[in-house]
């Protein structure tokens, strides 16, 4: 059963620094906490309607989750979304996540709004990327917009913060190709299938410290007029090229 404690603390990891205090994320909808439900991230609470219950019997059994039942206005004043009848979980943020250096990877530079990120982690994971390694000032991993914005997928892909240029010279021996305005015809660029792909910020690019780390400038070309692309719809384009002669 739901307290007035209980609902005033789930309320509370609706802003960062509570997030960041508690080391707790919330997981709302019903697609992200059936993903959550199949991943290895530890529930601290679920909370889920009767609908929710019959649906997924099979999954809460396997997953053995003590849950709580709620009625369905309850579960959708929970948490961000406008509506939300389903389900809502406290998660804990892992401890740390695992490394493989081996493979394609993705790394952004200053990547600040959540959505982009969680569009991103759902390109990565779409095109089998493990691993996405972002600068100190990207946006919160467990930012309710980029938990919805990853439909899901934010808990197949394992996500770093690092001082990039630090990382970049810890790994000297990849390849770096850095999105830029100038660069060589993306269309055209043999990838390296151990590479890292760069990312910058969505207003101002790659961060100029970085540019000399960048091995491969690349570009998409434009055909039209639009004056830029968003930060994951370039990285989409870029990633099916990446992996279009596997």
């Amino acid at each position: 059963m739901l307290t007035k404690n209980n609902t005033k603390f789930i309320k509370s990891l609706q802003l960062k620094k509570f997030r960041q205090k508690e080391r707790l994320f919330i997981v709302e909808g019903e697609k992200n906490t059936v993903e959550l439900l199949q991943s290895s991230y530890k529930i601290r609470t679920l909370i889920i309607s009767s609908k929710f219950s019959e649906k997924y019997s099979h999954i809460l059994r396997e997953k053995s989750v003590a849950t709580t039942i709620a009625d369905e206005k309850t579960i959708g004043t929970l948490g961000t979304y406008q509506s939300n009848e389903m389900a809502l979980a406290v998660v804990e943020e892992p401890s740390s996540f695992y490394y493989n250096d081996s493979g394609f990877q993705i790394i952004l530079d200053d990547i600040r709004d959540p959505g982009n990120l969680g569009t991103i982690i759902r390109i990565a994971d779409w095109y089998g990327i493990k691993n996405i390694i972002c600068s100190e000032t990207s946006s919160e991993f467990f930012n309710p917009k980029v938990i919805s914005a990853s439909m899901g997928s934010i808990f197949r892909v394992n996500l770093f913060r690092h001082d990039l240029e630090e990382f970049l010279n810890e790994n000297p021996e990849k390849k770096v190709y850095g999105a830029l305005m100038n660069g060589e015809n993306v269309h055209q660029v043999e990838f390296d299938q151990n590479g890292f792909l760069m990312i910058g910020n969505e207003s101002h690019g790659i961060s100029k410290t970085l540019l000399p780390l960048i091995s491969h400038k690349i570009t998409i070309p434009r055909l039209g007029s639009a004056e830029s692309l968003n930060a994951a719809m370039a990285t989409g384009i870029i990633c099916d090229n990446v992996f279009r002669r596997t």
